[in-house]
């Protein structure tokens, strides 16, 4: 495990492993590089996996996969279904609330610090500020559970897509995270996502990640053009040609200055750096863990000592 605490500045950094198989029948060997490579953590997909059928834990398999990660030299975090929507209209939420339960069940049993899941979002004709409100009261039962579970809840901020009315900005995100005063709900701020969000709306990118910042206890990085997906395009390669939409490109491969949002952002102690690299990037990894490290290095010089 990890040999660094809570209470340090950043406690460390990882990359997410990508899902090739829903039964995670090859994460011997995608846990064997991330010895190699030397990271104090990996974040495991459990979204991409067969783990919950209608809310219900496969208990067969978790034990399954609990022992295939266990006696590694790292800890965990782990990325949550999707498809969760704590804004969901009040007829669908005890689903999506069914699923998180789950998944925060599942993330216990692995031992992980944190479990991601994404900001709700609206995508009928619900009321947007009742749909906030769904969701900080269902927060707040899950952060319960969490606490139980010794997890951290963290919620990702996430970009407008398909036919969607309403997300929260990352200052948005952070009001509601505020106003909830949760200690196991944080956030999980995607500077990319952010990027992408805030050129949508026409604000302040870099005031945007500010203001979410002191609330991550999880940070997503991964490179773009913070340019939303306008133009037609079959495959990826095509879309990262065009500078669309989340690419989810290594470091330095995009628009974002690093350097800036380090200078800008103050994380809460005890975050971790986590790397979200499309599978096509993946033999980027080796020579993106220096660049992660030292990206870290530089968001730990500006975190305040206590949390």
């Amino acid at each position: 495990m990890d040999a660094r605490t809570p209470a340090d500045p950043i406690r460390g950094i990882g990359y997410s492993i990508r899902a090739t198989s829903p039964d995670f029948d090859d994460i011997d060997t995608k846990l064997d590089e991330a010895e190699r490579l030397g990271v104090e953590f990996v974040e495991l997909p459990v979204f991409a996996w067969t783990l919950v059928v209608d809310g219900r834990v496969l208990t067969d398999r978790l034990d399954r996969l609990v022992r295939a990660t266990r006696d590694r030299p790292f800890g965990y975090t782990v990325h949550g279904p999707l498809a969760i929507n704590l804004m969901a209209s009040k007829a669908r939420l005890a689903r999506h609330e069914a699923v998180l339960e789950a998944s925060i069940a599942i993330s216990g049993a692995l031992g992980a610090s944190s479990l991601v899941i994404h900001s709700g979002c609206v995508r009928g004709e619900d009321d947007v500020e009742l749909a906030y409100v769904r969701q900080r009261e269902a927060l707040g039962r899950a952060g319960d559970k969490a606490a139980a579970a010794d997890v951290t809840l963290c919620v990702e901020n996430i970009f407008r897509f398909e036919p969607m009315r309403e997300t929260a900005l990352p200052s948005r995100l952070a009001a509601e995270l505020d106003a909830l005063d949760h200690p196991s709900v944080r956030a999980t701020l995607d500077v990319s996502h952010a990027f992408l969000r805030a050129t949508e709306a026409r604000v302040d990118f870099m005031g945007e990640i500010a203001a979410l910042a002191p609330y991550a206890r999880h940070v997503h990085v991964h490179d773009s053009f913070g340019r939303p997906l306008e133009s037609w395009a079959i495959d990826d390669a095509e879309r990262a040609a065009l500078g669309e939409g989340d690419l989810h490109l290594p470091l330095g491969w995009g628009s974002i200055d690093w350097e800036e949002v380090a200078r800008r952002c103050r994380f809460a102690p005890g975050a971790v750096v986590n790397l979200e690299l499309h599978r096509r990037y993946w033999s980027e990894l080796p020579g993106q863990i220096p660049l992660l490290r030292a990206l870290a290095e530089k968001f730990a010089a500006g975190v305040p000592v206590a949390a």
